[in-house]
């Protein structure tokens, strides 16, 4: 029998094949194994990674308006929308929009949450990272989330509240795009009089953001920590990588389904 009723998965996507088969598509098969009454499909939200793939890897993804048409041609009439995005940002807010235009073609649609939507979303958070390392004695770790000029970019000094607050005080949390960047997070290291960092992208998926502009060769934040004297590990692994964090997405579908 058909399956009438179906999830999407909707990330913002990656270039990196080896990145997407360890956290993308592992968190799709979980779904898949967790809910096995629905259909899964997927969708990357950024156009210019589709075309990538599209012209490098002949591997054709949907973008979120392909994936709603494909599932109303399919007969789906209940549709699940579940982001694997962080933060309620512009892609989330974007792809509210881009689905909500399709409310007229199916019986019902519900999206779920982003990682980081709830007091308990944060706190299983700190513990799922805390979970996949293991710091020496001194050592600091300092996450790189992506960041926003969008006002949800406060989540990320929120995460690190949440850190400090749950006894993780050798914890820093800095971003790639907005605050607090790589010159806040270097000022808090001098204060915390410690000489060694761990670095971990706070990415769901370890791509080009996480090999180049955290542990990359050239103009990295692994770079800038070692010119400023700093003894440097980095651990290039995605959120999606991590049980405890894959876990919260379920717990978000579970919540609308």
């Amino acid at each position: 029998m058909k399956k009438k009723k179906a999830i999407l998965i909707v990330s913002f996507g990656t270039s990196h094949l080896d990145a997407l088969v360890k956290t993308i598509q592992v968190i799709e098969q979980e779904v898949k194994d967790k809910f096995a009454d629905c259909e899964v499909y997927r969708a990357f939200s950024n156009q210019v990674i589709l075309n990538r793939l599209k012209e490098k890897e002949q591997l054709y993804i949907h973008n979120i308006r392909e994936a709603m048409e494909q599932m109303a041609a399919d007969g789906i009439e209940t549709v699940i929308v579940q982001p694997t995005h962080i933060i309620n940002g512009l892609d989330n807010d974007k792809m509210i929009g881009q689905v909500m235009e399709y409310t007229g073609r199916f019986r019902k649609i519900r999206v779920g949450k982003p990682l980081l939507s709830s007091v308990e979303d944060y706190k299983k958070a700190v513990h799922a990272v805390m979970a996949e390392v293991e710091l020496a004695e001194a050592e600091v770790l300092v996450l790189m989330g992506y960041g926003t000029d969008h006002h949800a970019n406060s989540a990320y000094p929120s995460l690190e509240y949440t850190f400090h607050c749950l006894g993780y005080q050798q914890v820093l949390v800095g971003t790639a795009q907005g605050f607090p960047n790589i010159r806040n997070v270097l000022t808090r290291l001098e204060n915390m009089k410690v000489k060694k960092v761990l670095l971990l992208p706070f990415l769901v998926v370890a791509g080009g953001h996480a090999k180049n502009d955290m542990a990359g060769d050239e103009n990295s934040w692994k770079t800038v920590l070692l010119e400023t004297g700093y003894e440097v590990r980095t651990l290039v692994k995605g959120l999606g990588e991590m049980q405890g964090i894959r876990n919260i997405f379920i717990e978000h579908i579970e919540e609308v389904i």
